[in-house]
This record gives C-alpha cells, sequence and structure tokens, in this order.
C-alpha cells in the first residue's frame, strides 16, 4: 500500500472555489477506481450466490481486479524496478495467486480493501490541501498605499508588491492587508482568526496588527512591517504544509516493514517451488504447494484483525457525533498523554455574557444596565449584544435613545431621558474625574485581574457602574477535565487570549497549566514542548489552531463552530460540538486496540500453524483456504463487536 503523501504545496494566489465533498471525492481517479472495483466485486459476489454460471461471476471478479488493481499493480512493477519490494507487489501476487487455483473471491477482497484505503488517503490529502489554499483568501490581493500618514497620495496597489515600512490606509469594515504596526488612527479590529480572541481588540498608535483580521467602525494607518509571504496567515500555511510533509517522512518505518515482509513471503514461494523440483518432484504438485503457501501466508487475516476493530469503533463514535477521520487516528488516540485545549469556542461557547454589574452610586445596579442597554442597543459590537441581551434576561426595561455616536476603541454615547450616558472601554475614565472615576478604576482592576472583561458606564460624565464579562464557559467542561485527568491524561490550556482570562478559564474547569497571549506560531511551539513528556491532542476551533492541530499527534475539531481549516486539518471532529465526548472517545480507542492485540495474535498463530503445516507436512489445499477464511471470519467477527451501542455507553461510563 502507498504511504501517505505529504500536502501539495499550496499556490501563492488564485486559489480555486471550494469543491463539495461529493465533487471533491469523484474528481480523483483512485475514488473513481475504487468504487467501480467496489461494485465489480459486489456484482460478482451476488451472482455466486444465486448460482449464476461460473463465467459470469469469474468475469465480474475479474474486472474487479482490474479496476481496483492496475494502480497498486503498476506501483509494485515501479517498486520492482526501483529493486525494491513493498506490500503492493505482495498483494497483487497473493491476488493472482488465489485466482490461479480457483479462489478468486480472496483476490477480489483483497483488490477492494487495497483500493478502498488508496481512495481514502488521496480524498484526505486533497481535501485538506483545499483548505489550506482557502486560508490564503483571507488576506485582501489589494490594499490602499498611502504617501503619509495623513497625506492625499492614495494607490491600489497588490498586496504582493508592498515593501516594509509601506504606509497602507485601511478603512472601516476592510480586511487588513499586511502585518504592520498602527501610526495613525483607532479601531477596534476582529483577529480571531488568528489569535482567537472572542472580542474584537483595540487598536491605536503603536498596537499590531495581521493580515486578515477584520477592520471595525474606525480608520487605520498601517506600517508594514513584513511582505506578504511572510505574514502570519502565510506562516499558518507553510506549517500545515511542513508538518504534513513530516507526517509523511514518519511511515518510511512502515514501509520497511512492509518490504521485508514481501521479501520473506516471495522468497519462501520460490523456495518451496524449486527446492522440490531441484530433489526431482513434480512440477503440478510443487506449484499447488507454492500456491497454497501465497494463500496462507497472504496478510488477509493480520490486516482484517486491525482494521474490524478500528473500523466499528469508529463507525460506533460516528454514530454519537464523533468523525474519527481514519484508523491510524482512532490507533493514536489510545496513546495520548496530554490534552491541550484552545480556550475560546472550546471550553467557551465563544461569545461574551455580562457577569458582574458593579455599581459605584447610590444608583441601582438594574438601572445602571438599564441605561447602559439603551445606549448599546443600536451597536452590533459583541458586547452590546451581551449587554442588550442581559437587559433583557433580567426583565430590565430599555428606553429610547438619540443621538447616538460611537467612537472607535472608546465605545458608544447617546441621549436617554433628557441625560448623557456613554458605555464604553476603561480607557473612558481618562477623560472623567472624581471620587467615582478613582473607584471605578480600582474596580476594574480587580474585575481584571479575575479574567474578566470590563466597561464602564457614565452619566453626565460620572463613572456609575462598571459592567464585567466573560466567555460563556461550556457546562460539560469541568466534568470533562475531570474525566481526562482520572484516565491519566494531563489537561493544559493553550490561548491567544491574556493570560488573566486563561487563567480564570483554567480555574473554573480544573486546568492548572494555563498559557495565554499565543499566536499560531506559538500554540504550535507549545505543543512541541509538551510532546517532550507524551503525546499529545490538541483540542481546537479556529484557523489560528490549524499548525498546532498539524503538530499534534491528534487534534481534535469543534465540528459546528470551527473554521473549514480547523475542520479538515483535524484528525477528529466533534459534531456537535459535545467535549463529552472526548473521554469517551479515547476510552473506545482503547477498548479497540485490546481487540486488535486479541485478533492479530490469533491470526497469527493461525497463520504460523498454516504454513508450518504447508513446510513440514502437505497441507490440503481446501483446509489451507478452510483455516485462512475461518481465521479471517473469526477476527472480522470479534471487531464487529465494537459496533454495539453499550460499548460506547460502557466507555462513557467507565
Amino acid at each position: 500500500m502507498t504511504t501517505a503523501q505529504a500536502l501539495p504545496k499550496t499556490p501563492d494566489r488564485a486559489i480555486a472555489p471550494r469543491r463539495t465533498l461529493l465533487a471533491t471525492a469523484f474528481d480523483l481517479p483512485e475514488v473513481r477506481w475504487a468504487g467501480l472495483a467496489l461494485v465489480l466485486f459486489g456484482l460478482g459476489g451476488l451472482a455466486q450466490l444465486t448460482s449464476m454460471p461460473s463465467p459470469v461471476w469469474w468475469f465480474l471478479y475479474l474486472a474487479c481486479y482490474a479496476a481496483g488493481g492496475w494502480e497498486p499493480g503498476l506501483a509494485g512493477l515501479q517498486a520492482l524496478r526501483a529493486r525494491t519490494l513493498d506490500v503492493d507487489v505482495l498483494m497483487i501476487v497473493a491476488a493472482i495467486a488465489a485466482a490461479a487455483i480457483g479462489q478468486v473471491l480472496d483476490g477480489a477482497l483483497l483488490i477492494v480493501i487495497f483500493s478502498t484505503s488508496g481512495a481514502l488517503e488521496a480524498f484526505v490529502t486533497r481535501r485538506t490541501a483545499d483548505s489550506v489554499g482557502a486560508l490564503l483568501e483571507l488576506a485582501p490581493d489589494r490594499a490602499t498605499r498611502v504617501g503619509s500618514e495623513g497625506g492625499p497620495d492614495r494607490t491600489e496597489v497588490d498586496v504582493a508588491v508592498l515593501e516594509v515600512g509601506d504606509l497602507i490606509l485601511i478603512r472601516p469594515g476592510e480586511r487588513i492587508g499586511a502585518d504592520g504596526v498602527v501610526v495613525g488612527g483607532a479601531s477596534e479590529v476582529d483577529q480571531a482568526t488568528i489569535t482567537g480572541e472572542p472580542m474584537p481588540v483595540i487598536k491605536e498608535t503603536g498596537s499590531e496588527v495581521y493580515a486578515g483580521t477584520v477592520n471595525g467602525t474606525g480608520s487605520l494607518v498601517v506600517r508594514v512591517g513584513a511582505r506578504a509571504h511572510e505574514s502570519v496567515v502565510a506562516r499558518i500555511v507553510a506549517m500545515v504544509e511542513e508538518a504534513s510533509e513530516t507526517k509523511a517522512r514518519t511511515q518510511l518505518f512502515i514501509e520497511k516493514v512492509e518490504q521485508r515482509y514481501s521479501v520473506v513471503v516471495v522468497v519462501a514461494t520460490l523456495l518451496i517451488v524449486a527446492i522440490p523440483l531441484l530433489a526431482g518432484a513434480a512440477f503440478r504438485p510443487s506449484l499447488l504447494r507454492a500456491m497454497t503457501f501465497m494463500i496462507v501466508a497472504s496478510p488477509c487475516a493480520v490486516v482484517l484483525a486491525t482494521m474490524p476493530p478500528l473500523l466499528a469503533a469508529i463507525a460506533n463514535a460516528g454514530r454519537h457525533g464523533v468523525l474519527i477521520k481514519s484508523a491510524v487516528a482512532m490507533e493514536n488516540l489510545r496513546t495520548v498523554e496530554v490534552v491541550a485545549f484552545d480556550k475560546t469556542g472550546t471550553l467557551t461557547h465563544g461569545s461574551p455574557v455580562v457577569v458582574d454589574v458593579v455599581a459605584l452610586t447610590d444608583l441601582e445596579a438594574d438601572d445602571a444596565l438599564a441605561a447602559a442597554a439603551a445606549a448599546e442597543q443600536h451597536s452590533e459590537h459583541p458586547i452590546a449584544r451581551a449587554v442588550v441581551a442581559a437587559a433583557r434576561a433580567n426583565a430590565v426595561p430599555i428606553a429610547g435613545a438619540t443621538e447616538f455616536h460611537a467612537a472607535p476603541g472608546r465605545g458608544v454615547a447617546a441621549r436617554i431621558a433628557g441625560r448623557t450616558v456613554q458605555v464604553g472601554s476603561p480607557m473612558l475614565l481618562d477623560d472623567l474625574t472624581g471620587a467615582e472615576s478613582a473607584s471605578a478604576q480600582a474596580r476594574v482592576i480587580d474585575l481584571e485581574k479575575a479574567g474578566h472583561t470590563t466597561i464602564v458606564v457614565a452619566i453626565d460624565g460620572i463613572p456609575v457602574a462598571v459592567v464585567a464579562l466573560s466567555d460563556r464557559l461550556r457546562g460539560p467542561a469541568p466534568a470533562t477535565v475531570a474525566r481526562l485527568a482520572r484516565g491519566g491524561a494531563r489537561p493544559v490550556l493553550l490561548t491567544g487570549d491574556h493570560l488573566l482570562a486563561a487563567q480564570n478559564v483554567a480555574r473554573q474547569v480544573g486546568i492548572t497549566d494555563a498559557r495565554g497571549g499565543l499566536l499560531p506560531d506559538g500554540k504550535a511551539d507549545a505543543v512541541a514542548m509538551l510532546q517532550r513528556s507524551g503525546r499529545v491532542m490538541l483540542v481546537g476551533d479556529g484557523i489560528n489552531d490549524a499548525p498546532a492541530m498539524a503538530a499534534a499527534d491528534v487534534a481534535v475539531a469543534m465540528g459546528r463552530g470551527g473554521s473549514d481549516l480547523a475542520v479538515e486539518t483535524a484528525d477528529v471532529i466533534l459534531v456537535r460540538d459535545d467535549i463529552t465526548a472526548i473521554p469517551t472517545t479515547i476510552g473506545l480507542a482503547r477498548r479497540a486496540h485490546g481487540v486488535v492485540k486479541v485478533n492479530i495474535v490469533f491470526a497469527a498463530c493461525v497463520i504460523f500453524a498454516l504454513v508450518t503445516w504447508d513446510f513440514v507436512g502437505h497441507l490440503p489445499l481446501p483446509l489451507g483456504v478452510a483455516g485462512h477464511e475461518g481465521s479471517t471470519v473469526a477476527v472480522g467477527l470479534n471487531g464487529l463487536r465494537l459496533l454495539r451501542r453499550s460499548v460506547w455507553r460502557s466507555a462513557r461510563d467507565a
């Protein structure tokens, strides 16, 4: 079987539109040939079961050979030309040998299994490459270059021609075209695609911005700090591609094992033919013994010893909202020793909620909340939506507002019942004085130390309340973390959000190791460090998580809220965003591994016994086929036990 290929390099620009899953699949020749082989195999089996004339089902099985076997056959011939033997050669020879002695069904089954595996490999590689390419579309193709910070000279240029030091104008609502530093203006920038922060971040002079992030309501002048191919987005693409190549190289060990096994079987087959002939034995009995050996030494039972348990476990997990992309991923799940969680959208829902309203004057907290909601009701900012939602949830009446005004980086102001209400970031306090302002500043510091985001509410220039907001924690998060710890996996929190917010969430869910302020490459580096103490699972949902997911031993993505790249990079997808399924899936993988070990021992013993019998005695062909097929059926049925729903329940309750 050919090993996994490295992720194809994405072009610099001009990414083609993404295709549907079905279109992508049938666009691949490997999928079309494997599908045809499976159909022919099914028709052949139907013809044989219904007692149709043997030439009919023989023709169908041989057509299955041709459809599914020509590519591995060609690969095997190319390997032989390179003076190597691999399992491609062995499987094709075994299939031909099976047909030569009348067991064409066995050979066709081998062909179907082999071609289907190759098709799945090609499909996953193509989809991942498409998602990596789509990431490049985050950054705009064009940017507005200006001659000076406030100058009138403006030129539309390709982002590819921007040089370090150029000044570019970012208008409200535009995507930022290059990494750089703000030298003029103020605005709020949604940079969740890069850092994973749930709320827009205030950007002023001296603030760093990233290509592909979305500007808010203000205008910015940015000094370019890196060329297009050196931006954070471009580095994410490069890291995913490089990680894919590294994983592909690790498959070289498997190739060596395949080659050695193939050499042993081929040499043994030739000796079984040659030695009796040299001793004067008849050709036909010698050839029959050699073919019998080829059948009983065929890895069918060993292949089925491994795949049915893993595939059954994958199917069982799929019924419960967990998509596991490959048997390799299922095997790797059992070895997880460290589970690294992203914060926003993974342990939390990714949207802020009001958690406290601290009154600073004799004004009631509900009245302060009502004033804030009235001022914020016309804003689309996530914090504004959270304030309005909190007021409605508490049945606080929201009055009408006039003279609404939004100041980028500061907040909003409006006239409500003849009074001026301001709601904004703590920087609003810089323009206010008095004892209430000092009290508000102290409250802000306390709340931010606790990991909350804060806003200040002022009426007629006097601070009346500080509102604390936090990202909503997923309800099952603490129990999930506790189950992972009981199962021997160390939980860790990695996030692009600030450290105080990370520590706050970590305390709530029971994680002692929390690391904040991590850009995508920082998360990947953190995963690499964690891998020194064991195999690492990374659970995330955003584009910014993709490099760390590619570097991790197992990557898990949130299916509903996860970005396309995160979903495609991941080995496991939580379709319902149910993180409680993570420890259950790990437990299921460990059970599957136990069945695999039992199957391999049984299959190996049967093969050893049959091969030994064929070497030292005379193994009748019908008995050899019966032993071979019997062991294959036995390990297959044993593996399929993992399809039972009770297996998932027992893994969940363990």
